[in-house]
């Protein structure tokens, strides 16, 4: 039996290797084993299938986001918890998604970009420190800050529990899930 209380979409923002992933798929392991209705929408993933047309430039990047916002405002139409993650590294395209999607909460996945590079395990801070991965976010690409994110993970102190548990408690405190 599934549950579906209301739709929302959980939007992790933070730069690569930050620990998004790692967190909203702990985060969705445990709401499916509960019963609620949930979609993953991974920006690695994503980029494989739905969005493999574009590049990253700035103008590719947008439109990456532009529809991936688009599959999240009508998932969280449906009734379903959305736990998206991406690097969506500029500010203003997460308000414009954001403004597009009444039940959307804001994730910081926050992390020093040192600690960022000692978990990348795919060399690609290596390849962009290095100068052979141009546009590459955090590196020489900015990465915008959120202003005011609704909930921030400090995943470079936190365990990935600790920050699961913070997700959950967020989306209990706000009605979307069952104490």
């Amino acid at each position: 039996m599934t549950k579906s209380l209301k739709g929302v979409t959980v939007w992790f923002t933070g730069l690569p290797c930050s620990g998004k992933t790692t967190v909203a798929d702990r985060v969705a392991h445990v709401l499916q084993s509960k019963g609620y209705l949930v979609e993953r929408l991974d920006g690695d993933v994503v980029r494989k299938t739905l969005t493999k047309d574009l590049g990253f430039s700035r103008e590719d990047r947008d439109e990456n986001l532009r529809r991936i916002g688009e599959l999240a405002r009508q998932l969280t139409s449906q009734g379903k918890i959305v736990l998206a993650t991406f690097v969506s590294p500029y500010r203003d395209r997460r308000d414009k998604i954001r403004a597009s999607i009444p039940a959307f909460y804001e994730v910081f996945a926050r992390c020093p970009v040192e600690v960022c590079i000692k978990r990348d395990v795919k060399g690609m801070y290596k390849q962009a420190l290095e100068g052979r991965l141009k546009g590459f976010t955090g590196v020489d690409d900015p990465y915008e800050d959120p202003l005011q994110p609704d909930l921030i993970l400090d995943t470079d102190k936190e365990t990935v529990e600790e920050s699961t548990e913070k997700v959950l408690s967020f989306l209990r405190e706000r009605g979307y899930i069952s104490k």
